[in-house]
Formats: C-alpha cells, sequence, structure tokens
C-alpha cells in the first residue's frame, strides 16, 4: 500500500458521521464520502512524510506514547477509530486542534531539524537525511496551516492513511 497520510479539516456533519461509526464498514464509509469530496480547502496532504513528522513528536517511536502533549498528537492520537488495521484513522476534536494549533505554530525549521536528527531512527527509513528532513518539513508546514485554519474555524480534524 502506499501509505500515504491525508489530514482533513471537518465539518460539524462530518465529524458527527464519522463518530457515530458503528462499524469499520460506517467508517470506511464515511471517510470514502470526506475523501471523494476532496474539499482543497479544507485538507492538507503529507505523502509520507507522517511518520517522520509522528515520529519527531514522540521521543522517535511509532507509537501514541512519548513526547509532549499536545504535539505528540499531532499526527497520529489517542482517538483511533480504525478497529481493523488496514487504516490508520485519528480523531481530533476541536479543543484539541486548538492546543495542538497554538503549539505547532511557533515552531521554527531549525527546532524541527534538530528534533529530526536527534529523535527520528536513522533505521526508520532509506531516505532518512538532509533530504527527508527538507521534506518532512515541507509537509509539516503544510499540515501545520491546516491545524490553524481548522483551529480558528472550531473544526475537527482527521488523519488517515492507508497501511
Amino acid at each position: 500500500m502506499a501509505c500515504r497520510g491525508v489530514f482533513f479539516a471537518l465539518d460539524e456533519d462530518q465529524a458527527s458521521t464519522v463518530l457515530a461509526a458503528g462499524s469499520d464498514r460506517e467508517l470506511m464509509s464515511a471517510i470514502e464520502a470526506i475523501e471523494e469530496a476532496w474539499d482543497e480547502e479544507n485538507l492538507a496532504e503529507c505523502d509520507k512524510a507522517w511518520d517522520a513528522m509522528h515520529r519527531c513528536f514522540t521521543d522517535g517511536e511509532l507509537t501514541d506514547e512519548g513526547g509532549e502533549a499536545p504535539l505528540n498528537r499531532f499526527v497520529l492520537g489517542e482517538a483511533s477509530l480504525d478497529q481493523h488495521g488496514g487504516y490508520i484513522v485519528c480523531y481530533k476534536d476541536p479543543e484539541l486542534v486548538c492546543r495542538i494549533a497554538e503549539a505547532a505554530e511557533p515552531l521554527t525549521e531549525e527546532w524541527f531539524r534538530s528534533r529530526y536528527f536527534q529523535i527520528v531512527p536513522k533505521s526508520y527509513a532509506l531516505e532518512y537525511g538532509e533530504v527527508d528532513c527538507g521534506y518532512t518539513w515541507e509537509w509539516f508546514c503544510e499540515v501545520r496551516d491546516l491545524y490553524m485554519k481548522a483551529a480558528a474555524q472550531g473544526k475537527a480534524v482527521l488523519f488517515t492513511v492507508d497501511q
């Protein structure tokens, strides 16, 4: 699978539909509707950079532990909705979105590079290094912009990636 991540800023109806899903089938149906709409004003792609981004915020691990809140919830988070393992689906409510946006806004490229080279393990990918760090920073900036916009509009954020 591609493992390409996408963040979606959800309106109230979309958020309600996602949260009301009682099965994987219903959840995937809700996500498919969001993806099919492909509202470019309310999404941020991050390709495969989500992995390194998450590691920068969680002490180098691809888990939902480690790091400091709320940045450790920037990509993955405690509200993982997927139950079948083929898809990662993480929901952040509007309050958490505001906290993440506030914490992410002042981050500089210097800070991010420092975290990348101290925290992201060299074994995480063949692409590890200067080029991957720059690639990850660029995608991070796109996603951060989405968080800022979603926070200003009181929206939830949904992260999805196929595994």
